[in-house]
């Protein structure tokens, strides 16, 4: 069994709980362990809540100040959710048109009381295996895998 999608969004608050309610729905309906479904989609959560917040040239969440509203999706105010379910796991894209990740970010190990940064902490340990990728000019990716469990009713569930 494999199912595949992919969101294009807007770097607005209201579009993580969109991608969170999307992947709790795929995971429903192909029968993913509860639990599972859960982490997965706190970990979504995370790094959507990165590109929304760092995905971006133009500034704060929402877009620039003074940037017309057909602009916004040129490219720098959206970011892309992909997620594949394919046989016995889960794998996450999620992908910005910001600046990247600094070295520290991706280095060094936030405080559990710091302000930021825990996001990308959180999702490693959600998750069984996490990428970071910058993309020189085209912004950074957020991967992450995880196996999957199924529920003993699941319908797509993997033999």
């Amino acid at each position: 069994m494999s199912i595949w999608w992919s969101l294009h969004l807007r770097r607005e608050a209201a579009s993580v709980p969109l991608a969170r309610r999307l992947l709790l729905g795929t995971m429903e309906t192909a029968g993913v362990d509860p639990d599972i479904s859960y982490e997965l989609s706190v970990a979504l959560s995370e790094a959507c809540a990165n590109a929304v917040e760092h995905g971006g040239r133009g500034g704060p969440v929402g877009g620039p100040v003074g940037v017309p509203a057909d602009d916004v999706l040129d490219g720098t105010e959206a970011y892309h959710v992909t997620a594949y379910l394919d046989g016995d796991r889960c794998r996450i894209e999620v992908a910005d048109s910001g600046p990247g990740f600094p070295p520290s970010t991706v280095a060094r190990r936030r405080p559990s009381l710091a302000e930021h940064g825990r996001g990308l902490h959180l999702i490693a340990e959600l998750a069984d295996d996490v990428r970071l990728r910058n993309r020189p000019g085209r912004g950074a990716v957020v991967s992450f895998e995880r196996m999957l469990k199924w529920r003993d009713d699941a319908l797509l569930r993997v033999s």
